[in-house]
């Protein structure tokens, strides 16, 4: 259960359902987005920061290799590196 900006967040509440119990939860990921309960965007900043790292990081020594030509380069980066980097803006 994820309620943002609620007053009571330090306090421990959870719901019944069924035979189904759900935990409050002080933030999550939802479709690639990190939700906080203070509608914090430093915590979503440092998740995509790290994201954009871990792709370029990847490719890295693809990016550095004499064997590839430029535009084969250049397509590595059209197509990995900047739909991530782009990725919800």
């Amino acid at each position: 259960m994820f309620m943002p900006g609620d007053q009571n967040a330090g306090k421990s509440h959870s719901i019944k359902i069924d035979n189904s119990s759900f935990e409050r939860v002080g933030q999550f990921e939802y479709l690639r987005t990190n939700l906080t309960n203070q509608n914090s965007t430093q915590e979503e900043i440092k998740s995509r920061v790290k994201s954009e790292n871990a792709c370029y990081f990847s490719v890295h020594n693809l990016l550095l290799s004499t064997l590839l030509s430029k535009n084969i380069k250049i397509k590595i980066n059209r197509i990995i590196i900047v739909p991530v980097v782009l990725n919800g803006c």
